[in-house]
């Protein structure tokens, strides 16, 4: 068995390979750039509110094909499948599934405050990437958001949440940027 301190360095090699690899999921977080483009474009159209609702959660569809079509002209390896810390980003990923339920409830509940759960339960999932890519972005921006949008949502309209969630999520694609060319 090996000890803690060579487990320790294994998995911080496993680390900086699906860094370097994955480039620290800029290409996830590109991709939600559309999404959000798509999600206001919607809150800004006369439909009924339920109506948005709907079509919010629709956008979240393309979100993967999105991201591999933007690792591809990034060239990053998309799965990395060489890295068993690869599947620990999957889930990471999945588990977010489990609380938009809360946001699907939201929907029939309290319709406009629906996008401002949905897009809280979207930066609160970012918070494990930070231990994985070992960023400050995704701690901060995981940490910033759900309050942020709380805030906005209490105070203001979607089309607010949305116009916010757009300039924070390219705010986050330039700060990935630049932190991975110090990597």
């Amino acid at each position: 068995m090996k000890s803690k301190k060579e487990f320790m360095l294994a998995l911080q090699e496993l680390r900086i390979d699906n860094i370097r690899k994955q480039k620290r999921g800029l290409h996830f977080i590109m991709a939600s750039v559309f999404i959000w483009i798509a999600v206001l474009l919607i809150h800004l159209s006369s439909l009924p509110i339920i109506t948005k609702n709907l079509f919010t959660f629709c956008c979240s569809a393309p979100l993967i094909f999105l991201a591999y079509l933007l690792s591809l002209i990034l060239k990053i390896d998309f799965q990395n499948k060489e890295n068993p810390l690869s599947g620990l980003g999957l889930l990471i990923s999945l588990n977010q599934l489990l609380y938009l339920l809360i946001a699907m409830w939201v929907y029939a509940a309290v319709p406009e405050k629906m996008l401002m759960v949905y897009a809280m339960i979207f930066g609160a999932h970012l918070l494990p990437y930070g231990w994985l890519y070992q960023s400050k972005c995704y701690y901060v921006f995981s940490v910033m958001i759900p309050f942020a949008v709380l805030l906005l949502g209490i105070y203001s309209s979607a089309v607010f949440i949305s116009v916010f969630m757009l300039i924070t999520e390219i705010l986050f694609c330039i700060l990935l940027i630049i932190e991975n060319r110090k990597a």
